[in-house]
């Protein structure tokens, strides 16, 4: 024989909640008609306490499934609140990751702009140093010449000017600083009588004459004697009898010279070529 489709089940169909509220009141139907078929002689009578516990029973089915949606709506509402601040905690980290990419570009900038400052710096500070210890203000030490010179027996006397060709030699020789009786010349410093005393920095100076050369001082001495202002120094210390002696030393300190030397009291602009020349035109002929 074919077979015979089954008919729909509607209590698959159905939903929970209404199957359960339907079979409930099949139930209570059910119960009191029981309890009237048992008492052939009653007398029908109102069942409040049932309709009661159906409407009560009513009530909570109806509470449960407004719970249930309200329940369904909270956790919809908690899901699309949740996915829309992951979704913002994306944004602000891809914006915090592109700032940071920002911030380590300009950090590395500036650390090259730095370098390079410090390098200029380093630089212009070994400037000073080297100008400040060939200009006389800055105190140096190291190995060089001392060379000294006094009066003759006789009673003539050391001047200015038998001076002056030592030191200039020992600059022609390469000494880096020089010093007269402990007083540093610089580019300003002069050499110069004051009736019978020598003054240096405008301080007078009392023999022995004492000049001491920092420099090479395997070299110094026989560099000085290859200039001319070295060989007349010697010329004129010998011809006018004036004891000297010249030495090496292996370690010289030389103190800087006065700030008040350093003052300035008048300045010309251009280079001490320029101003010389200038000087040479207008001196006249």
């Amino acid at each position: 024989m074919p077979d015979v489709e089954a008919p729909p089940n509607d209590r698959v169909n159905t939903p929970l909640l209404t199957l359960i509220t339907q079979q409930s009141l099949d139930e209570d139907y059910l119960h009191v008609a029981e309890r009237r078929a048992a008492e052939p002689g009653a007398k029908p009578r109102p069942h409040r306490l049932g309709v009661v516990v159906v409407a009560a029973f009513g009530v909570l089915v109806t509470v449960a499934a407004l719970q249930t949606q309200q329940g369904a709506d909270v956790r919809s509402a908690s899901r699309t609140s949740l996915i829309e601040q992951i979704n913002q905690g994306r944004d602000n980290l891809a914006e915090l990751q592109r700032r940071i990419v920002r911030q380590r570009e300009l950090n590395v900038g500036l650390q090259s702009q730095l370098d390079a400052v410090t390098s200029q710096q380093l630089a212009a500070e070994s400037r000073v140093q080297r100008l400040a210890t060939s200009t006389g203000f800055e105190a140096v030490t190291g190995p060089g010449v001392k060379i000294t010179v006094d009066d003759n027996p006789d009673g003539t006397l050391v001047r200015d000017r038998d001076l002056r060709p030592a030191v200039n030699g020992l600059w022609e020789a390469g000494a880096e600083a020089i010093a007269v009786n402990g007083n540093r010349l610089t580019a300003r410093s002069a050499i110069r009588n004051s009736g019978i005393a020598i003054r240096v920095n405008n301080r007078s100076l009392s023999p022995p004459y004492v000049i001491t050369a920092i420099g090479n001082k395997n070299t110094l001495q026989a560099d000085l004697m290859q200039t001319t202002s070295g060989l007349w120094f010697r010329s004129l210390v010998e011809q006018l009898g004036f004891p000297w002696s010249m030495d090496n030393v292996d370690q010289l300190t030389l103190q800087a010279a006065p700030a008040r030397v350093a003052r300035l009291r008048s300045a010309e602009q251009g280079t001490a070529a320029q101003n010389q020349n200038e000087h040479r035109k207008e001196a006249p002929e």
